[in-house]
């Protein structure tokens, strides 16, 4: 039993890749499509180069519509038939209007030990508040930002020479550890959605 995967993405997809090179073996899990809502994304390229289906839902033609955009990305998912959906870098905040379609069947990964620091700027934000440690998050989608139930977590500490770009490399050396072994635990426990 193989359990499909779609993964969302922005940007340059390291998470992605991440995700899509540890889907081998005996992983339960196999990507189906790798979308974006950036024709630039450089993670398009990546995943077509690994011969992963790959496709566009611009949201800008949208001018903030977001139930008609989140009704195209719908629409172009349902094309690959995913079990499981992976936020990667997906820079959308997505409605309850979407997320309870994928109720039980998204994940995302957030770059702060949730629940500390949902949102953006998370790496500024946490070492601006004299915190000792950070770390990523991936957890299940709900319809409340970077919220719903914890997968798993690595944690880095925060040195006193840190910036937010060393502090956000580093914590992104987790995250290629950390996604791809809740994505399997995951894959194992799901049953295919149709």
């Amino acid at each position: 039993m193989t359990i499909r995967v779609a993964i969302l993405v922005s940007g340059g997809g390291s998470n992605m890749v991440s995700l899509a090179e540890s889907m081998v073996g005996d992983h339960p899990g196999r990507p189906c499509l790798v979308l974006s809502n950036n024709a630039d994304a450089g993670g398009l390229a990546r995943a077509a180069a690994m011969g992963i289906p790959t496709a566009v839902v611009d949201h800008r033609p949208y001018k903030g519509d977001r139930p008609a955009f989140e009704a195209a990305l719908q629409d172009e998912i349902l094309k690959h038939s995913p079990d499981v959906i992976c936020l990667a870098g997906f820079m959308r905040v997505l409605t309850e209007g979407f997320t309870s379609q994928w109720d039980g069947r998204m994940l995302n990964i957030h770059p702060s030990l949730l629940p500390k620091y949902r949102g953006l700027h998370t790496h500024a934000r946490a070492i601006e508040a004299g915190e000792t440690e950070a770390g990523c998050t991936v957890h299940l989608v709900t319809p409340r930002l970077d919220d719903g139930p914890i997968l798993g977590q690595r944690r880095v500490p925060i040195l006193p020479s840190d910036t937010p770009e060393t502090l956000a490399a580093r914590v992104l050396t987790e995250e290629h550890i950390l996604y791809p072994e809740c994505l399997r635990a995951f894959c194992g426990s799901v049953q295919p959605r149709l």
